[in-house]
């Protein structure tokens, strides 16, 4: 089968495309036919290796050679102990755990599946798995009536986040560069701001922040925050963190302004929901651009420098 492998930590120039053998999947795991793979940033920070949190269980060279999480696709095999899933089966899925969605062919894990829904493409529901979960846990706190902001609101959960806010009530403010500014809007974001041009902490204080690209301090967080304000971070800076989980914490517990870390939880549990709201037209995939898998260096890098408007997909 053909795949795009890397060996080293770098830049996209470092991936190239291969003929592998197709794996096999083991006990209560599945093969998958890939139809379509989303790029999320976490795909990014595997190849860079940056922050360092991208290089555990491999410091000085990737572990897996295949980048790619969020597939769909047809169930080709199934290994022992698997229930759920026959062969032709649709399915799709986050599989953060082993990766190897830049590829004709994956092995997943079963309890990481769930079947397509029929109203979705392929190329739909790859974009759903882990944008769409960490969209879901961090607007469920968003209700009616209060300020919310998300920084890097137009990217891949970031679109969907700024839509799932809007559905609650909340007055939303989406933060990205300025040639997402109009996209925002056009997702329903009542305010947009240009983060080269303006410091979103600088602009007024929020019952919710959700942050997908931390890289500050905590203080300036925190000054954005009202009174029982609550900030989330999704990744972000290994500084960034270490700070909203000792100096964020001790501020929250001081002042009742609370910062911490959104810790995702994965499966179909936790994403199926999002698919729902698809289908019934309460949320819109915006899919950027459709690469093949020679192309994947350039969606990689759409991603990763900032420069996709909602999701970017890899179609083998």
């Amino acid at each position: 089968m053909r795949a795009v492998v890397y060996d080293r930590y770098g830049p996209p120039d470092g991936l190239r495309v291969e003929e592998i053998p197709v794996p096999s999947p083991g006990a209560n795991q599945v093969l998958v036919e890939v139809a379509a793979t989303s790029v999320n940033l976490s795909d990014w920070e595997g190849l860079t290796g940056t922050p360092g949190y991208a290089r555990i269980g491999g410091l000085r060279a990737p572990t897996r050679r295949i980048l790619g999480s969020d597939i769909a696709g047809r169930v080709a095999a199934v290994g022992s102990g698997v229930t759920r899933f026959r062969l032709g089966d649709e399915v799709y899925g986050d599989n953060l755990g082993l990766m190897g969605g830049f590829a004709e062919y994956a092995v997943a894990p079963e309890a990481a599946l769930a079947h397509k829904p029929e109203e979705l493409t392929f190329a739909e529901a790859s974009t759903l798995p882990q944008a769409g979960s960490i969209a879901l846990q961090g607007t469920a706190r968003a209700g009616r009536g209060q300020r919310v902001l998300i920084n890097g609101a137009g990217g891949g959960a970031g679109s969907f986040a700024i839509q799932l806010a809007r559905l609650s009530g909340a007055h939303v403010t989406g933060v990205d560069n300025a040639g997402k500014l109009d996209f925002m809007r056009e997702l329903g974001a009542d305010d947009v701001v240009d983060y080269r041009r303006e410091d979103f902490t600088r602009l007024g204080r929020y019952d919710l922040v959700l942050d997908l690209v931390a890289r500050r301090s905590v203080f300036p967080y925190w000054r954005a925050l009202a009174r029982g304000g609550r900030y989330l971070c999704v990744g972000g800076t290994v500084r960034t963190l270490l700070g909203v989980v000792t100096v964020g914490a001790g501020l929250g517990l001081l002042t009742g302004r609370r910062l911490g870390v959104l810790l995702v939880r994965q499966g179909p549990k936790y994403f199926a929901p999002a698919a729902e709201r698809c289908i019934a037209g309460d949320l819109r995939i915006h899919i950027d651009h459709t690469f093949p898998l020679d192309e994947v260096p350039l969606a990689l890098a759409t991603v990763g420098e900032g420069r996709a408007r909602g999701k970017v997909v890899v179609t083998p």
